[in-house]
């Protein structure tokens, strides 16, 4: 999985672009959270046996977020939401579920792959393939391959995949002892300028808007 920190810094990346006249600090926090979220499965891998990737990674939880949200603010008389906290409310949630699905879910699924319709369908999936021209062969791509939309490859399921994390880095569950924990901020060379370009923007941003 991606590390959280990379998570979170494509999270502010959108909030930056999405937010508009509602980015502020406390907005900004809010979509770096929601970008984060998902990566709290790890917590549960503790008690239950494969759960990370899985239980907050699963699309059904921002599918009937985002039913919720639209109906919330666009068919009910009075929007609780935007009673409360206005227009600016209903931009951020809009905006936090974004960061949620991209940052949080979809991020993952580039890397060690995501559990996407669990419970429904027990399976991990995983983007793969690639987009490159040869002066031998073209134009060479592997992402649309069948025709489908994108070439997805399964690592297995909660039974016979695990997913290391610090919290739970071998199959199982529970704390053990012994075991070399390894706690990853940066896990590949090209995510370090996208977490330090998320901190600049983010510094020149706010400043703009204060």
């Amino acid at each position: 999985m991606a590390p959280t920190l990379v998570n979170a810094a494509v999270g502010v990346l959108l909030g930056l672009a999405l937010l508009g006249a509602a980015l502020d600090r406390r907005s900004l926090v809010v979509v770096a959270i929601a970008a984060a979220l998902p990566d709290l499965d790890a917590v549960a891998g503790l008690v239950v046996v494969g759960a990370t990737n899985v239980l907050l990674h699963t699309l059904l939880i921002p599918a009937a977020a985002f039913v919720a949200l639209y109906w919330e603010t666009r068919y009910r008389d009075r929007s609780r939401l935007g009673d409360r906290y206005g227009w600016y409310g209903v931009r951020v949630g809009w905006v936090a579920l974004a960061a949620f699905v991209v940052a949080g879910i979809g991020l993952d699924c580039f890397t060690t792959g995501a559990n996407l319709l669990y419970p429904l369908h027990d399976r991990f999936y995983a983007v793969s393939g690639r987009l490159l021209v040869s002066t031998q062969h073209g134009l060479v791509q592997t992402i649309a391959d069948g025709g489908a939309p994108l070439w997805l490859s399964s690592p297995g399921t909660t039974e016979t995949y695990h997913v290391e994390t610090w919290l739970n880095p071998t199959p199982g569950t529970g704390i053990e002892t012994g075991v070399e924990r390894r706690l990853h901020l940066i896990d590949a060379g090209w995510q370090l300028p996208v977490v330090v370009a998320a901190g600049i923007a983010a510094a020149v941003r706010l400043r703009e808007v204060r």
